[in-house]
């Protein structure tokens, strides 16, 4: 009965709150917005995309990204069958490939069919969950995030398996996979792709059942292995920063080695603490020397790829690191009155901070696009 009465509750808070929220001042703010969907799919992104804020947004970035993505693999695996500019195929028909993405914009773009003043009402209660008290936390828009993040990804994931799965049985084996085409062509100077990434040591270490396949929670491991809870991905992982970083193919990480790389990257991921806009070698050498220190636990001078363990999740950032990255943000841009939450008045008082991530980069310059999102 409680449960009920907390959803009563919020059902008419959220309805009072609506009506609040219509106001001429509010209106004229929001005019001259314009969403537009994200730029064109890419294979050999290294990006971070931040995730759509809105499930219906993101259903419709999926479908673009999946024409842009059979596009490009019809181009990289068939050319073939790929007609070339100067030989039509016969009785080939031209069809407007944007004409359903600017359908698309012009959906999001019409208050009718899409409002975002709506839309905030409608997802607020279910982000704040836990619990449903009328705010929404840093931890809950968390794993909001988070939630968006993996429909995205398992989605990306059962495409490349549908591709790579020849027999047709769920699996995919180590004979059935095939790197894409930008790490086959790349040349041995390529950082960080062209050796083990593509391996079978990489496809062993996810296989966790030691079957010699992968189903799609483990080829969705190899694909995302930051995000894995294997252990053999983990240290895999490790391995690979250590082969990476061996500049003197000792099999072990020195200090300089350590320095002048992976210290950096673990400076960058507790950018709240290093917050100094340049520091210099020299400022960085004790904290650095410390942090080595605690990770060379036999006290070798070395760091092998065990040792590497503590901080392979700061070398290799999560989806949660992003989805808590985009969350605090937000909540930095829309938290009026710094109580480092959010109410609906607030989130519907600055609409555009929750859709700012489908902006695109190319827009003029009364367009408010964040790239604070690595």
């Amino acid at each position: 009965m409680g449960k009920v009465s907390v959803i009563i509750y919020i059902t008419i808070a959220l309805l009072l709150l609506l009506f609040l929220s219509q106001s001429p001042k509010k209106a004229q703010n929001h005019r001259h917005r314009r969403l537009k969907l994200r730029s064109s799919f890419h294979f050999n992104s290294t990006r971070h995309e931040p995730v759509p804020f809105d499930p219906l947004v993101a259903d419709i970035e999926r479908i673009r990204e999946d024409r842009h993505w059979e596009k490009q693999y019809m181009e990289h695996a068939h050319p073939e069958l790929v007609s070339h500019e100067h030989e039509p195929a016969p009785g080939h028909e031209s069809q407007p490939e944007w004409e359903d993405f600017m359908n698309a914009e012009d959906y999001l773009n019409d208050e009718e069919k899409f409002n975002v003043t709506n839309r905030l009402v409608l997802l607020f209660p279910k982000i704040d969950v836990q619990p449903p008290d009328g705010y929404i936390s840093e931890s809950e828009l968390t794993d909001w995030n988070m939630q968006q993040a993996e429909r995205d990804v398992m989605h990306r994931t059962q495409r490349e398996l549908e591709t790579h799965d020849k027999n047709r049985d769920g699996l995919v084996s180590f004979a059935e996979y095939e790197p894409p085409s930008w790490v086959r062509n790349a040349d041995n100077s390529s950082f960080g792709y062209d050796m083990g990434w593509w391996k079978e040591e990489h496809f062993n270490a996810s296989d966790a059942d030691g079957d010699g396949l992968l189903n799609i929670t483990e080829f969705n491991d190899f694909l995302h292995p930051a995000d894995s809870k294997n252990p053999k991905l983990i240290l895999w992982l490790c391995k690979e920063e250590v082969r990476e970083r061996d500049s003197d193919k000792d099999g072990k990480v020195n200090f300089k080695e350590f320095f002048h790389g992976l210290f950096d990257l673990v400076r960058n991921y507790d950018d709240e603490v290093h917050n100094s806009s340049d520091p210099s070698d020299d400022s960085m050498d004790a904290p650095a020397r410390q942090l080595f220190s605690q990770l060379d636990k036999d006290g070798d001078g070395y760091l092998s790829d065990v040792e590497l363990l503590p901080i392979i999740g700061k070398l290799h950032p999560s989806e949660r690191y992003y989805a808590k990255q985009q969350a605090d943000y937000i909540i930095s841009q829309a938290d009026t009155d710094k109580d480092g939450r959010l109410t609906l008045i607030e989130m519907i008082e600055n609409p555009y901070v929750f859709y700012s991530a489908i902006f695109s980069d190319e827009e003029e310059d009364d367009f408010d696009y964040h790239d604070e999102f690595r």
